[in-house]
């Protein structure tokens, strides 16, 4: 194997010798030409006319089904075995035993490795480990390069153009070079000649490990956080597993080089992490998959920190990333590209804060992306462009120049009022959560901060944070200000949004459960502690709080309660109070809009958060992308019930505002605006597209067009308002 010959050569001869070794009458690889379909790419016993040209989907035949379950079959009479497909080219029919193995590396399938016989037998435990430990150095080679040649089969890897759709949690457009958060470990030596040494830098490299497991369970020991202890001692245990061990000792008395025979292992058990229903036992395999990356960057010496610098443009590729890891590249990112990740992750969180494109859910990215590689990241359709062709890139760059060219036509507008042809203006607010964000608020020509997220501050620390601490940045933040209003929003987390340094809660159903204010009137210290900082970080200004989450009257008065008392306390401390305090709440729950009449009255302004009450409107998981965008915004339904919001608002005299990624949609901020809303807050980068549609509509027409939508009996207003709007251009 060690051999310099070409790809189609060593292949061929791979199979002679596999073949002659097992005395088997036929050795055949397969691999995959594209992620649906397997190639017959080498032989030894079929007719060689068949190879190049035999091919089948995954799970067909037998050689699909290895393909697929990713796990070895082996059967004395394949003619009758389930699955089995007859292809008269390859001349197989006479052969009855048949033994298939997965070639795959990281759990990713590239192919399979079979032997057949024409005695009728099953093949021995030895045997197919033996075949096991062959495809696995197979995996490898085809990882390295080893079979390149002639047709897609043998195409080489890391050089193709490939797409990638995913889910889009930011939208915005970014051309860039890859740079891999965790860049993978690459195994050059997988076959090693002398076994003693191996075994003696896999103990060496173990010790290492578990000592510095020891470490951190030490650590963490002189703290109180008796779950964390819990977590590290089982990551301990299975680090000290004899079974783990043995299996990695076994593979390397064959022949393997110590880091090969870890990846054989964590391959296996990302096989198996694939097929556990069970979220507990999934979590344990997660651990050992951990693990054994720790350990081969402990034998390969590729650290987290591989020297790579990173490139002009980066665009962040990584499995997943929480806000911690993603707040220390600071702003020098053009986009992220997440495999994992959800529309309500920190990690979405920053990106919007930032303004730059998210696509999230984009699998299989990291086992084809490499440092340095030419990516486009499409925001606004959830698709990843890597190593594009020119063509591709070309009219990529057109969707980039454009948009560009419309910021300056809203640059042009920033200054003036979001008045529409009708005399209406409407107030434009930003979102936000960083102080890094803050000089949107002049850029971007918002009149405010309509929602400041308070949670980035507490989950991007390892502790919770000090009160003085969270007074500063909150005076930060009204400074940064200059006078315009800051709406503070109170600690929003639970859900997907989880402290690090709090008991996880495994809840079966996240998002409508311990979360928002109910942790909040559950813990009353951190409510009480946050409430404190922000009237010391007021000093005399006026302050705005609203409460998230809100689902009944009680919570709201209980919640306000809690502030006035604050205040009061602080009065007699004799610190210096607010100019003026805004109480209000955040309608996120359906529940809500039905609220007594007194909650109106008692609300000094009231927000809606579109993301939310969207989700539960409809019943429909905003983290579920079958589900998600199947309901429209624009639906009568839910247009009739903000209506009524609208309308109960207005009966009290109670400020009401939009809030979430809807209000930042040119299209359905004017719609919102017409049924007789008059704030909306934004992420910064689309003020400029709302306020430049609703400086060319007559809300009268477009109220007209959306009422006569609702009499025609159409599920959704927007078909009848896009035709109006395309007929006024």
């Amino acid at each position: 194997m060690a051999e310099e010959s070409a790809g189609q050569e060593r292949l061929d001869r791979i199979t002679e010798i596999i073949a002659e070794q097992m005395g088997a009458d036929v050795c055949s690889i397969y691999l995959f030409r594209d992620a649906e379909t397997l190639e017959l790419c080498a032989t030894q016993g079929l007719n060689k006319e068949a190879v190049h040209q035999t091919r089948m989907r995954i799970g067909e035949g037998l050689v699909g089904r290895v393909a697929r379950s990713k796990s070895p079959v082996n059967t004395a009479d394949a003619p009758s075995a389930k699955g089995f497909r007859f292809m008269p080219e390859t001349g197989e029919e006479i052969f009855s035993a048949f033994l298939g193995v997965p070639v795959q590396r990281l759990g990713e399938g590239l192919g399979v490795l079979v032997v057949q016989s024409k005695e009728a037998r099953i093949y021995s435990e030895d045997e197919v480990y033996a075949l096991e430990v062959v495809a696995m150095v197979l995996a490898e080679m085809t990882e390295l390069g080893a079979f390149v040649g002639e047709g897609a089969a043998l195409k080489a890897l890391h050089t193709q153009q490939a797409l990638f759709r995913g889910g889009t949690a930011q939208e915005g457009a970014a051309e860039g070079r890859v740079y891999l958060h965790e860049p993978r470990v690459v195994v050059t030596n997988p076959i090693a000649e002398d076994p003693h040494e191996e075994l003696r830098r896999l103990e060496q490299a173990m010790e290492t490990m578990r000592g510095s497991i020891d470490d951190m369970l030490s650590n963490v020991s002189k703290t109180t956080d008796k779950e964390q202890q819990k977590v590290l001692e089982a990551y301990r245990m299975f680090a000290n597993s004899r079974g783990w061990v043995r299996r990695m000792e076994e593979d390397i008395a064959l022949g393997l080089s110590a880091e090969a025979a870890v990846e054989k292992e964590q391959s296996a058990t990302r096989t198996r992490m694939e097929s556990v229903p069970d979220p507990y036992l999934r979590e344990r395999l997660h651990d050992l998959d951990d693990l054994s990356n720790r350990l081969l960057r402990l034998l390969t010496g590729q650290g987290k920190d591989t020297g790579a610098e990173m490139p002009d443009q980066p665009i962040l590729v990584a499995r997943n990333i929480g806000p911690g890891e993603l707040l220390e590249y600071g702003k020098k990112l053009k986009g992220i590209v997440l495999e994992e990740g959800s529309v309500g992750s920190h990690a979405a969180i920053v990106a919007r804060a930032w303004a730059i494109p998210l696509v999230i859910n984009a699998k299989r990215i990291l086992t084809e992306a490499l440092n340095g590689d030419h990516i486009l990241v499409d925001g606004d359709q959830g698709v990843v462009h890597l190593r594009p062709e020119d063509a591709v890139a070309a009219a990529f760059r057109d969707k980039i120049a454009m948009q560009t060219q419309a910021l300056s036509r809203y640059a042009e507008i920033r200054d003036k009022p979001a008045q529409s042809l009708c005399g209406t203006t409407i107030s434009l607010h930003m979102n936000a959560g960083l102080m890094a964000d803050l000089p949107s608020l002049e850029n971007s020509g918002a009149e405010g901060v309509g929602l400041f997220r308070t949670e980035l501050q507490f989950l991007t620390r390892a502790r919770v944070p000090r009160r003085s601490e969270l007074a500063t940045i909150y005076g930060s933040v009204m400074d940064a200000a200059q006078g315009k209003r800051v709406v503070f929003r109170t600690l929003d987390i639970g859900s997907d949004k989880v402290l690090p340094y709090m008991k996880p809660q495994d809840e079966p159903n996240p998002a409508m459960g311990w979360r928002a204010i109910r942790v909040g009137l559950d813990k009353k210290g951190v409510m009480r502690m946050q409430l404190q900082a922000l009237i010391r970080g007021a000093n005399g200004r006026p302050l705005s709080v609203m409460f998230p989450f809100v689902a009944q009257f009680d919570e709201f008065r209980e919640a306000r309660q809690h502030l006035l008392d604050e205040i009061e306390r602080e009065r007699k401390l004799g610190h210096v109070l607010p100019e003026k305090v805004e109480i209000g709440a955040m309608l996120e729950t359906p529940s809500l809009g039905f609220a007594p009449r007194q909650f109106f009255e008692m609300a000094d302004f009231i927000s809606i958060g579109g993301n939310d009450l969207k989700q539960f409107f409809f019943a429909a998981d905003r983290e579920n992308e079958r589900v998600r965008k199947r309901y429209d915004t624009l639906n009568v339904s839910f247009m009739t019930f903000l209506q009524q919001i609208v309308q109960r608002c207005n009966e009290t005299g109670t400020p009401l505002s939009f809030c979430g990624e809807d209000a930042g949609r040119p299209v359905e901020a004017m719609c919102f605006a017409a049924i007789g809303m008059r704030s909306l807050s934004m992420r910064p980068a689309s003020i400029g597209p709302v306020k430049s549609l609703l400086r060319r509509t007559d809300l009268n027409e477009a109220k007209a067009v959306i009422e006569e939508a609702f009499q025609s009996g159409a599920q959704s207003v927007r078909p009848a308002v896009i035709n109006w709007i395309t007929g006024q251009s």
